[in-house]
């Protein structure tokens, strides 16, 4: 495991920011391993993102906060610390298709995705096998109509009892309410099976079919309280034929969906995501 620290800035844009924030970095011995940043003229926005190595660095994690004041308070920063010796926790939910839980504990199991998983969530019996083979906890956690408010009382608990930071719907074919998404805001991570922001909603395979298009795609996204229209945090596309049948699309499409989540979570859980507005920033 790496032993870095993670600086993520959002802020006006100024001259003299990398320069503030190298100067700091290097008055407290940092060896800075990427630097990496992105201007959004139109907003007059500044984001940045900034790795360094922990191994000699003279200023202990508790007292960065009060060190670095005087630089966020001069440019006006909205910023956060991470570290990499502090794995983000992350909770699984899934319903009946496994394709993309399988994948991100496989992912996991690799050390492809440097996360904790301490549990897994599903309103079906189906996905427990997954679960007690790469033993992880799984809970079962019915939503029956008119059901939501409890079921996701019962995730509310299940949540806080392990500590998660993020939550991925790995295939979870429910619709969360807003009061779930105001408590995670940014930290609850979608995929849908569709080239956002077109066939929003249930059964996009079938409605690209009926039209007939030659691309379909999957996104990734962030989940709000309005239904796939989150930011977005990676897409990708495949090109189909009028000799695509409709299982033909399902089948090509669920290898899309495994390969945009399994990014968007590894990307989020490296910290290498900015939102701003209703967008992203991706750092390299």
């Amino acid at each position: 495991m790496k032993n870095t620290a993670v600086l993520l800035v959002t802020c006006p844009d100024a001259k003299g920011i990398v320069a503030a924030v190298s100067e700091f970095l290097y008055r407290h011995d940092a060896n800075i391993l990427h630097a990496d940043q992105h201007q959004d003229a139109e907003r007059g926005l500044f984001l940045m993102r900034v790795e360094w190595d922990l191994g000699g660095f003279a200023l202990e994690p508790a007292e960065f906060p009060r060190r670095f004041a005087p630089v966020a308070d001069r440019f006006a920063m909205r910023w956060r610390l991470e570290r990499s010796d502090q794995p983000v926790r992350v909770a699984l939910f899934v319903s009946k298709y496994d394709h993309c839980l399988m994948d991100l504990l496989y992912r996991h199991r690799t050390g492809e995705l440097a996360c904790d998983i301490p549990l897994i969530v599903s309103n079906h019996p189906d996905a427990e096998r997954w679960a007690e083979f790469y033993d992880i906890p799984f809970h079962l956690v019915p939503v029956p109509p008119g059901g939501k408010e409890a079921a996701e009382a019962r995730q509310f608990e299940l949540l806080a009892a392990n500590k998660v930071d993020l939550v991925v719907m790995a295939r979870y074919m429910q619709v969360l309410s807003g009061e779930f998404t105001r408590r995670y805001p940014h930290r609850v991570i979608n995929v849908h099976h569709s080239f956002l922001p077109a066939f929003v909603g249930a059964k996009p395979y079938h409605r690209a079919f009926e039209r007939g298009v030659k691309l379909i795609g999957a996104t990734s996204h962030y989940a709000t309280e309005d239904l796939d229209e989150g930011p977005i945090i990676e897409q990708d596309v495949v090109r189909i034929s009028h000799r695509d049948g409709l299982e033909d699309l399902i089948e090509k499409g669920r290898d899309l969906e495994k390969v945009v989540l399994s990014r968007a979570v590894r990307w989020h859980i490296d910290h290498r995501i900015l939102v701003y507005d209703r967008k992203t920033v991706i750092f390299d």
